[in-house]
């Protein structure tokens, strides 16, 4: 997925979870942040953001702030993409090269099931599978962890996905890791509990769970290779 557009800028703030202060070259500006959660860990005081031009000329801020550098000690600075929207994009964009399901494949987005919205309705070779995508962008000495906080909504898709899968349908979860140099993902126990029994649940239940990390640049970003999952919940 590329972007279009796009300008490096330094961090100075986050007033509220929509938008956050940068220096554009050595103007300050404010910039809607595409991705709602804390990310503290990401958004450090003179850090090197990237941010993209809107083309609407009627929206309050002109940019929108997609990627980071995340400074780390006694390491080179970890390119991240905290673009909330741009995992499911990317993963359509995965899917239609035939990377999990045959290049016949129907794909559809957002389509309902029970009480819940999947991402993905694939129907291939006669089966209809259901596929949810969730981003990934905390990460701590190499190990990717998700959620970054705690999620009824996430627990809610898993328990759909078992559902699906307990009634023949396929039932897959994407972990879209928006960085590289990960070794695996394990679930934020620490912050959500219930989602890590719930993720461990659905794997014995056998709903496939997937973890791939991402080639990011500043201005594109591409699915790339598998991740192996930790699943236990005492780790």
């Amino acid at each position: 997925m590329k972007y279009k557009h796009i300008k490096t800028a330094e961090f100075i703030c986050r007033p509220n979870r929509f938008i956050a202060e940068v220096l554009i070259d050595g103007r300050k500006e404010t910039v809607h942040v595409k991705n709602t959660g804390r990310c503290r860990e990401l958004l450090t005081v003179g850090c090197k953001v990237y941010v993209e031009m809107s083309d609407n000329p009627n929206r309050k801020t002109k940019y929108d702030l997609i990627a980071v550098e995340k400074l780390r000690r006694g390491k080179a600075p970890l390119l991240v993409n905290m673009d909330s929207q741009i995992p499911n994009s990317a993963a359509e964009e995965w899917l239609r090269k035939g990377e999990l399901f045959s290049e016949q494949a129907v794909i559809r987005r957002e389509c309902t099931y029970g009480a819940s919205r999947f991402d993905f309705r694939i129907v291939d070779c006669g089966i209809t599978s259901f596929l949810e995508v969730k981003g990934v962008t905390l990460e701590n000495d190499g190990i990717a962890y998700f959620p970054d906080a705690p999620t009824k909504r996430g627990v809610k898709h898993i328990y759909e996905l078992i559902d699906a899968k307990n009634k023949g349908f396929g039932a897959y979860l994407l972990f879209v890791i928006q960085m590289k140099e990960m070794r695996e993902l394990r679930s934020n126990i620490a912050t959500h509990r219930e989602f890590g029994e719930a993720l461990a649940e659905a794997g014995k239940a056998g709903v496939k769970l997937l973890a791939y990390d991402c080639i990011v640049t500043p201005d594109s970003i591409t699915i790339d290779r598998p991740i192996n999952i930790r699943t236990e919940l005492d780790i």
